[in-house]
């Protein structure tokens, strides 16, 4: 294969121009049973967020500080399932499943970008919370437009700038030949080990950025949570207690589910868990998740159910 960059030295260049991805399955009968399912899953990703970022523009009730976090997750969503979906779809169709190393680059990067400004975005919305609990009489001065914008572009700057620092390291090591990677998308862990150099300094940076951005957000978050249940309790009525852990818990799911099914992926990518398990939790963490965060944010939220309703009522008016 032709080489498709130069690294350090006249030894460190790659000699490996594409991967080859395994996908889920390679029984053809499967991959067209699986084609409709997950070009479902992606389109109910793709509407569902799409309409809740339409749904809080559109309606004035919903444009809190809350309100304005959720939508730009929802972009998140899209843009992190539509990292790895498309390509994962196409590839049902085709006999010969490769990517070209810049493109494997491209797809990681992406999909880092939007995990890395999840995290951060998560530990945002898990403070808006705290002040809306703790210290509801001040939460209009303290959670500013402007504070909301800032703290929405410093996620997705922290997001861009971790990225970046995984991205190029991880695909300057020397690859010399293996290129078959056993998923369905480019999973750094799992490219790694295909190099034919040393990759400590490269798992180093994947496991200090983990600590900083991923564990650091989840301190921000759990600290949050330790303030809130703290204010909960200091309520008198059982009836205020409830209304005050209702505004949270659609928030507290989604991060239970996105931090719990992380967690478990990656601490177990050294264990005996056979290759088919470890697929069944990427499709899960990589394209359920995206769809599953508008799902809980909206099913059980009276105010987007509420403004559902005052939307379709002014276009029935329209009409």
């Amino acid at each position: 294969m032709s080489p498709s960059g130069s690294l350090e030295g006249d030894r460190n260049h790659t000699s490996v121009a594409m991967f080859v991805l395994l996908g889920l399955s390679d029984e053809k009968e499967l991959q067209f049973i699986l084609f409709p399912i997950f070009l479902g899953i992606y389109l109910v990703t793709l509407i569902w967020n799409l309409g809740l970022i339409t749904l809080i523009r559109m309606d004035s009730h919903l444009h809190t500080p809350m309100y304005f976090f959720l939508s730009f997750l929802s972009f998140i969503d899209i843009c992190y399932s539509s990292s790895t979906s498309p390509r994962m779809l196409s590839d049902f169709l085709k006999d010969e499943k490769v990517i070209s190393f810049i493109a494997c680059a491209t797809q990681y990067f992406v999909g880092c970008w939007m995990a890395q400004a999840e995290c951060c975005l998560l530990a945002a919305m898990a403070y808006d919370r705290y002040v809306a609990i703790g210290r509801p009489l001040q939460y209009s001065a303290v959670m500013a437009p402007g504070l909301c914008q800032k703290m929405v572009a410093g996620a997705y700057a922290s997001g861009f700038l971790s990225s970046l620092v995984q991205t190029v390291p991880c695909f300057h090591l020397y690859y010399c030949g293996p290129n078959i990677i056993p998923n369905f998308y480019c999973d750094i862990t799992q490219i790694i080990s295909l190099s034919c150099s040393n990759p400590f300094i490269s798992q180093m940076i994947l496991f200090l950025v983990a600590v900083f951005v991923g564990f650091g957000s989840l301190l921000v978050i759990l600290l949050s949570y330790g303030f809130i249940a703290a204010s909960i309790l200091k309520l008198s009525s059982i009836k205020g207690s409830a209304k005050a852990f209702n505004t949270c818990a659609s928030h507290l799911a989604v991060v239970t589910i996105f931090y719990g099914t992380g967690l478990f992926m990656y601490l177990h990518l050294g264990s005996s868990h056979s290759k088919k398990q470890n697929k069944v939790l990427s499709v899960f963490y990589v394209i359920l998740i995206p769809m599953l965060n508008p799902l809980i944010y909206s099913l059980r939220n009276k105010e987007v159910k509420e403004a559902l309703k005052r939307l379709v009522k002014r276009a029935t008016h329209l009409l």
